[in-house]
């Protein structure tokens, strides 16, 4: 099973990347974002909670999510891997992650991170907020929040993969078929050791 975690601070690329990779390797994207997105959506208690902290750009309690991604991965048993999205983004997360993983008789392939400089990210995201509605996206002080959690408490996520050999580093600024075909590279070269 190929299982990848697409990293990278708010504004990367991932979404873009990941609808790419998951057309090109048959894998299952698994958001955190949007299964958030959809309980908000749905007006669920847990949607509400998880608005009022996305909101301020913090995040969502670890045992939310990782029961959100268990239930998800159980209703695919027959996937050819996932996309992870937004998490884990912390190491807590990482290591409930491998464990889940483990139980299901599997693991994480690679860590994929897209490098992008903050003035970038946040002249994406402010343009993103232009057509996204989400409010998130439309705050330059929220992003920059964003941002600063990111690199204040998930960055730290590229030495835990990198004591493990799962982490590859993309520079995320160019064209988009440019950045996808090094993500592939990176992806083709771990998988022969699958």
């Amino acid at each position: 099973m190929l299982n990848i975690v697409l990293f990278g601070p708010p504004g990367a690329g991932k979404g873009t990347q990941s609808e790419k990779l998951l057309a090109k390797y048959g894998l299952i994207h698994l958001s955190t974002g949007d299964l958030l997105r959809a309980e908000i959506k749905a007006g669920t208690q847990l949607g509400i909670q998880a608005k009022e902290l996305m909101d301020k750009g913090n995040l969502v309690p670890d045992s939310i999510i990782i029961g959100m991604i268990d239930s998800k991965i159980s209703n695919n048993p027959k996937a050819n891997g996932f996309i992870f999205d937004g998490f884990p983004r912390t190491e807590v997360q990482a290591a409930a992650l491998d464990e889940l993983l483990q139980n299901k008789g599997t693991g994480i392939t690679l860590m994929l991170s897209l490098q992008v400089e903050e003035k970038e990210l946040i002249s994406r995201l402010l343009e993103r907020g232009k057509t996204s509605g989400r409010a998130d996206d439309q705050n330059e002080e929220i992003i920059a929040n964003r941002i600063k959690v990111y690199n204040d408490q998930t960055s730290v996520l590229v030495n835990y993969y990198e004591k493990q050999n799962k982490h590859v580093g993309i520079y995320g600024i160019g064209a988009i078929e440019t950045i996808f075909d090094n993500l592939c590279s990176a992806i083709d070269k771990a998988a022969k050791t699958l």
